[in-house]
């Protein structure tokens, strides 16, 4: 082993995600800048460090020393003090700030920082509110440090550190000594794998309690991930033994001893449920039952003539299924109306509405996510909000509408139904009383819910509520290849790939040239032809995040492409500038903003490492450190496209994605598309994603709990 030292002039590239760095240090006794590459997380521009490793010759880069371990040192000259504190490390002082303190204090800048912090008010610029920012950065940063210093010695990545110290504070190294699987349980995006090489680099005994307990839940939180709302028991324990590599002997005791505990819930015998899950499928039944029992008040009602009078009034004419689903609906209590694009689901909600408003009732609209309610409120004229919002969730007190609380309406429609999992759809029917009448709209073809269940298909299945399902499409949609496609797909049927005016294929099998092909669409051909914005009107469907025509590496390529601004800030690796498409990937109650919601960033503080984030008219403050909750949206997941439309469509399809090829994956796609819709990829892969429609069974009980007597 070898030592250097030096100052580090600047990071290259650093990885959040396993905390592998690439610097440049400035060195005595060389020439140039050396490049030092390795596990460098929490090194600063102008720190002085020593370090420990090896030189290496890399066949592309070059001559590297390979850090093995590293001490920091604070910087000792202006310049080095100015860089340390411009490199982004303290909230409240970027580049610009950094340059004015160390001009007012020059070499005793970082004792001022430290003792006399009160004194930076004399800094032109810095008022009091600054001030005391950064006194609280300057003390938490150095817990940090200490924590990430703590973590890396340990053998494991630093990228979550700062999540550590929010979640825990002062006694972050205490809690994470005592018990590191409760990592797993507190912070976003620790799993049990990490906790897990933190606990044996730790030696925590390998046959622990705690390490089966938090093996156990890992992989229901991972099933439940996939849609699960329960575990089999050999399922649980054999991906349990193997995640643990332990004997199952060892982990049936420990589930034995949840079960007890209580800690997860035995359902019959074999059913395993985390507690949120089994109790949102018995309260979602006892709830769906409570308001099936009472009779609906508009039983009476001549449908029919108000529907002759809407007909005149608004000189439309609705077929037989269309009338039957607004009699269905004005005789029903609950009652799901399902069918396909160009079905006339809207037409036929409008309807519903309209009869249940001449009726005298009180009619509330919801949907699941922004945009969805954003669609509803343009298609009817009324106000629409997400489920969400409709609740009133505010944490930490959870949502305000509820059994105490119930919505002040006689009538609740809910589009896009297939996107709402268990434990939403029971807290939205806690706050429903037992004489509203609930009506469910949604695609019973589309993928199911990002989250654990499949609610609409187990309401359907259970046959206990009223279905009805609209199967023509009308006149007016049969001269638009997007729809009759879609229905094509749904049917097994191969798509018609030429002669289209709405959906457009071009053959392509090399994924580097589909990805060249993306690019040219969304920055020239696309926008020219069709006067669209590209960043708004143009969204790329991706079957799924990884891989050359991925949504990751297009988010890349586009942002590149579309976005020249050089206002930016980088968290991980990825920049983020000033006019990026971005989407939330994790639901903040805080902020108000929900997984799948998309925005653009609209203001960018390099000074105070902020962002301000638009989804559709609701500004949000984001802190650099919270933008692990985000990705660039150029790109994204035909999953995570679920309920929004876009006017145009651009949608990779290759062998790459061979393990996504469904055939509600493509047909789920293919309905998102407004006007256009351009498939870029090999008929070999359509072909597979049309033939496969072995859709993935979820493990859910809804569907015989709805249809038996019992409620439990």
């Amino acid at each position: 082993m070898e030592y250097i030292s030096g100052v580090v002039e600047r990071i290259t590239f650093e990885n959040e995600e396993n905390g592998f760095s690439v610097i440049k240090i400035k060195s005595k006794g060389f020439n140039d800048l050396v490049t030092v590459v390795g596990n460098l997380a929490a090194v600063n521009v102008g720190s002085i460090i020593r370090l420990k490793g090896e030189w290496k010759m890399d066949s592309k880069y070059g001559k590297q020393f390979l850090a093995q371990d590293y001490r920091e040192t604070l910087p000792a000259t202006v310049t080095g003090i100015q860089k340390y504190l411009g490199s982004g490390l303290i909230k409240g002082i970027g580049p610009v700030f950094a340059k004015r303190i160390v001009q007012q204090f020059q070499q005793d800048t970082l004792r001022v920082l430290e003792e006399e912090a009160d004194y930076l008010i004399k800094v032109p610029g810095i008022g009091q509110k600054r001030v005391e920012i950064i006194k609280k950065a300057w003390q938490d940063q150095k817990e940090i440090k200490n924590v990430m210093l703590f973590l890396q010695n340990n053998g494991v990545s630093t990228a979550f550190a700062v999540k550590i110290y929010k979640t825990y504070g002062n006694d972050s190294i205490e809690i994470v000594k005592t018990n590191p699987y409760k990592l797993a349980d507190d912070i976003w995006g620790i799993g049990f794998k990490t906790a897990d090489k933190i606990a044996l680099k730790m030696g925590f005994d390998i046959n622990s309690f705690e390490r089966c307990r938090a093996g156990i839940v890992y992989v229901l939180n991972e099933l439940s991930n996939d849609g699960h709302c329960y575990a089999t028991k050999e399922q649980l324990l054999t991906e349990a033994e193997n995640i643990l590599e332990l004997d199952q002997s060892l982990v049936n005791s420990t589930l034995d001893k949840m079960i007890v505990e209580k800690t997860v819930l035995l359902d019959g015998e074999d059913a395993i449920f985390l507690p949120p899950f089994y109790y949102s499928e018995v309260g979602l039944t006892k709830r769906l039952k409570a308001i099936l029992s009472v009779y609906s008040p508009y039983t009476a009602a001549n449908v029919d003539e108000i529907l002759v009078a809407i007909q005149e009034e608004c000189n439309i004419s609705y077929d037989e299924v269309q009338k039957d689903a607004v009699k269905t609906a004005a005789t029903s209590k609950f009652m799901v109306l399902t069918g396909g694009p160009g079905t006339g689901k809207t037409t036929t909600t409008l309807a519903i509405i309209k009869v249940f408003q001449l009726l005298g009732a009180r009619v509330l609209l919801a949907a699941p996510t922004g945009r969805a309610a954003k669609r509803m409120s343009e298609t009817t004229g009324m106000e629409a909000k997400t489920i969400h919002r409709l609740l009133e969730y505010k944490p930490p007190e959870g949502y305000k509408k509820n059994e105490e609380f119930p919505l002040e309406c006689d009538v609740l429609i809910i589009d896009e139904t297939s996107m709402v999992d268990t434990i939403l759809m029971y807290n939205l029917l806690k706050a429903v009383s037992n004489e509203t009448v609930v009506i469910l709209v949604g695609d019973v073809d589309q993928l199911p819910s990002v989250g654990a269940g499949n609610v609409l298909n187990d309401i359907i299945d259970s046959g206990i509520v009223n279905v009805v399902k609209l199967t023509r499409i009308f006149r007016q949609a049969q001269g638009s290849a997007i729809i009759t496609n879609a229905h094509k797909i749904n049917r097994g049927d191969f798509p018609e790939l030429k002669g289209n005016s709405d959906f457009f294929f071009i053959e392509e099998d090399e994924p580097s040239k589909v990805v060249q092909t993306i690019k040219e669409l969304c920055i020239k051909r696309l926008p020219s032809f069709y006067k669209v914005d590209p960043i708004d009107d143009i969204q790329v469907l991706c079957p799924m995040q990884r891989g050359e025509t991925g949504a990751a590496n297009l988010n890349g390529v586009l942002q590149e492409a579309l976005n020249s601004s050089n206002t930016s800030i980088k968290y991980g690796g990825t920049v983020y500038k000033l006019g990026d498409k971005i989407m939330q990937i994790k639901n903040n109650y805080d902020k108000n903003v929900f997984n799948g919601d998309i925005g653009i960033i609209t203001k960018i503080d390099p000074e105070d490492r902020t962002l301000v984030l638009d989804f559709d008219g609701h500004e949000v403050e984001y802190d650099a450190t919270e933008l692990d909750e985000v990705v660039l949206a150029y790109a994204t997941t035909i999953h995570k496209s679920q309920g929004s439309e876009y006017k145009i469509v651009v949608a990779p399809l290759t062998m790459q994605h061979y393990v996504m090829l469904q055939r509600n994956l493509l047909y789920t796609c293919v309905t998102r598309a407004k006007k256009i819709f351009v498939l870029v990829g090999a008929k070999k892969a359509i072909s597979m994603a049309v033939r496969n429609n072995k859709t993935s069974k979820r493990n859910t009980r809804l569907a015989e709990r709805l249809s038996s007597k019992d409620n439990t």
